[in-house]
């Protein structure tokens, strides 16, 4: 069976559309602006920034799954390398292609007790799509965040 496999993977899609529409709600002239920064507050970052942090928490988790290689994307993921709306949403693409050849790694919900090498740590691969899932909800929450304070757009439901 495959009712938690497919519950991730809802989820994990659920993810990628809404990064998908807050970009395309995006201005490109908004993609990495950042808020004004108050001093005692913590350090804010962008739209695009914060749906690439969300992505790349995906990529790393699926490329470690599969390949067991736990690379940080942060190279590739850096806003002076992504320049344009076009090329973040290119990459949310690219991460949720990662994301659905790891998911058909998966055969049934015994494979979510698999324990697997993990960065620091064997973890279970539901321990990692669990973390995942949250990691990346957080930093698109940050985004959806980011964008109410430089817009007037109303916010999608979600």
């Amino acid at each position: 069976m495959r009712i938690q496999i497919d519950a991730f993977d809802r989820k994990f899609n659920e993810i990628h559309e809404r990064s998908l529409l807050l970009l395309s709600m995006t201005d490109k002239a908004d993609l990495y602006k950042r808020p004004r920064e108050l001093p005692m507050s913590f350090a804010m970052f962008s739209v695009g920034e914060y749906l690439l942090r969300s992505a790349a928490a995906i990529e790393q988790t699926f490329g470690g799954i599969t390949t067991r290689l736990w690379d940080d994307p942060f190279e590739w993921t850096l806003p002076e390398k992504l320049t344009s709306t076009e090329l973040v949403i290119d990459y949310v693409n690219e991460s949720d292609s990662a994301r659905r050849r790891g998911m058909a790694f998966l055969d049934d919900d015994a494979a979510l007790l698999k324990q697997i090498p993990a960065p620091s740590e064997i973890k279970p691969i539901f321990e990692l799509l669990l973390d995942t899932v949250s990691r990346a909800e957080h930093f698109q929450g940050r985004a959806f965040a980011v964008f109410q304070m430089l817009s007037d757009e109303k916010l999608p439901r979600i």
